[in-house]
This record gives C-alpha cells, sequence and structure tokens, in this order.
C-alpha cells in the first residue's frame, strides 16, 4: 500500500524523516522503490519476521542506503499513521 501523507517517524539515526515527505509503506512496495532507485531513508521493525526484512536489509545495503530500525511494527506503523503495524517503510522521491 503507498501512503502519501504527513509522515510523524521519530527523530531517530541520521535521517529522520520530514512532514510532508511521501512515504511507501509495506515491504512489497518498499522493495519496487529501491529497485527503482527511489527510496532515500528507509526505516524496519526490529520486531517484523527476518524472513520478511532481510531481504530489504540486503537491498538496501548493496545499494548504500541508510537504515534506521524502529523498535517495533506497531510503532512504525503508527508512525506513518496507519492502524496497523508495518515491518517496513521508506521515505521516497
Amino acid at each position: 500500500m503507498d501512503k502519501k501523507n504527513d509522515c510523524k517517524i521519530p527523530k531517530c539515526g541520521t535521517f529522520p524523516a520530514r512532514p510532508g515527505e511521501k512515504l511507501v509503506v509495506g515491504t512489497k512496495q518498499l522493495k519496487k522503490a529501491v529497485t527503482a532507485g527511489r527510496a532515500r531513508y528507509v526505516y524496519l521493525a526490529e520486531n517484523a519476521d527476518p524472513g520478511v526484512v532481510g531481504p530489504i536489509e540486503a537491498m538496501c545495503t548493496q545499494r548504500n542506503i541508510h537504515i534506521t530500525w524502529i523498535s517495533s511494527m506497531a510503532e512504525l506503523g503508527r508512525a506513518c499513521g496507519i492502524e496497523v503495524g508495518a515491518a517496513a517503510a521508506a521515505v521516497v522521491d
């Protein structure tokens, strides 16, 4: 699901999101954004299934995209303005 709303991800890591930036939420959309070179900052939930976030982490490492780890899927989901947990999100161009 492609979310385009105000980003509320807490200031963390070296690349905090800013209000008004476009978000991509969910692993499928995030993989597409990383592959297309649109992802600027990637956020992954620490408690997400490693089988889900592992491939995204590898893709980001390969492309030198900074990853910020958020403590839980619930927190990442809330930060993205959705009512369910999110394993992955990204700020995109």
